[in-house]
């Protein structure tokens, strides 16, 4: 009894971080199952543009909070900080429902997506510590298979649900209070956190100005950093470019290759199984053979398997194949960005790097679907939609070839360690 309980102590913070991710998930859906009731009823004066800009609002929203968090998260802790990040979501998700103008929806979105932006980098700082240094890629891939759990299971639920969208709102937002005294009650506090905090409490007092250092957003900006952030932050860009942009526009791109509409919802359908299938794996993989190595190998599989879609398949089967493991290695690639970051960088600044690999790469998140959508404007989406993507997974493959597999920490100030190249 007392191994089984000590069993479920330890897994119960992850899994109420999986819950929160789903969140995520919920969120990358919500929006576009109810848009095509708003627009048909011009519910609250909705239009085509007005909805764009309502997306784009959440999107932003989004990526100030993920910037922004990494600071608090450090300073303040994991516990504190998700369990903040996750009542504002949720309050100001609710709130959608009684928006009296588009522009109060779009703006709700946005404080909503600050919320939710923030809580990613800290659920992945909070899992990497609590699992252990020996399945960080592991721990991070398998907490990320909720935002596609969450996201599925939102569509789902819109079948039932819409066009009643304010109810889509409500169940989003509720779901999210009912996880807050879950959190409030058994989540501890990173024991990394704890650590560092009596260790900055007794540096502060000896050495003031290495304690600003330790916890400043500046730290990412010098040696040993420079480098590895540039490199992180340029992979991620363009990993979420990708991401975004072939969940938004594979259907609209393969119904230009020819394929029907049924085969193209399908295959969105299929693309997002793999991405399930290819975390599990990833993260399996990355713990025995180290992060940045397979990293890259996801990378390149995915800009191979991008480039085959260009061309077209009549075979069915094969069509279906080639497209589960585009997904299998596309979304994990990017989730093991995350877990070389939480590999890299030290404790005390661990939130600030999740933070801006994940805000940057929401930059990366907005301008995948406009630059695919302007292909499709163009009428060269097909295939050159598929060059694109598979040329942005190129560019995060040789951006991750600059970041070392290692950095050595030998003194407590991480602006003084040394980088191991690997």
């Amino acid at each position: 009894m007392a191994s089984s309980t000590t069993s479920t102590a330890r897994f119960w913070p992850i899994i109420l971080c999986w819950i929160v991710v789903a969140l995520d998930g919920f969120d990358l859906v919500v929006l576009g199952t109810v848009i095509p009731t708003l627009i048909d009823t011009g519910t609250l004066g909705f239009t085509p543009g007005g909805a764009t800009a309502v997306a784009t609002a959440g999107l932003v929203g989004v990526g100030i909070g993920a910037l922004a968090v990494g600071p608090l998260t450090d300073r303040y802790g994991r516990r504190a900080t998700l369990i903040t990040c996750v009542a504002l979501f949720s309050v100001f998700t609710i709130a959608v429902v009684a928006s009296p103008t588009v522009f109060v929806f779009g703006a709700l979105r946005l404080f909503a997506g600050l919320g939710l932006g923030a809580c990613i980098p800290t659920v992945l700082a909070y899992v990497g510590e609590f699992a252990g240094a020996a399945r960080t890629g592991r721990s991070t891939t398998l907490t990320m298979t909720g935002y596609h759990a969450g996201a599925v299971l939102t569509a789902l639920l819109a079948l039932a649900i819409v066009p009643n969208w304010q109810l889509m709102f409500i169940v989003g937002g509720v779901a999210g209070l009912a996880v807050l005294p879950l959190l409030w009650f058994t989540l501890p506090e990173s024991s990394t956190v704890v650590a560092g905090s009596v260790a900055r409490t007794a540096t502060r007092t000896t050495d003031p100005a290495a304690a600003r250092r330790a916890g400043s957003i500046g730290v990412l900006l010098r040696r040993p950093y420079l480098a590895v952030s540039v490199g992180i932050w340029a992979a991620s860009f363009m990993g979420l470019l990708l991401v975004y942009g072939l969940n938004t526009w594979l259907p609209q791109i393969m119904q230009i290759a020819g394929y029907d509409t049924g085969s193209s919802l399908g295959l969105l359908l299929v693309l997002n199984l793999g991405a399930v299938a290819g975390l599990v794996l990833a993260g399996t993989l990355a713990d025995r053979n180290g992060i940045k190595r397979v990293t890259l190998v996801w990378f390149f599989l995915a800009a191979v398997f991008l480039a085959l879609l260009s061309i077209r398949m009549d075979d069915v089967v094969l069509l279906y194949a080639a497209i589960f493991a585009t997904g299998v290695f596309v979304f994990s690639a990017q989730v093991l960005v995350y877990a070389l970051v939480s590999q890299l960088y030290p404790a005390e600044v661990r939130g600030t790097a999740l933070g801006f690999a994940a805000g940057i790469g929401r930059l990366g998140a907005i301008a995948g679907p406009a630059i695919t959508g302007a292909l499709v404007t163009l009428g060269i989406a097909y295939p050159g939609g598929f060059y694109v993507f598979a040329a942005a997974a190129l560019v995060s493959m040789l951006s991750i070839a600059t970041v070392p597999a290692v950095i050595s920490r030998r003194e407590p100030d991480p602006a003084q360690s040394q980088v191991v190249s690997g």
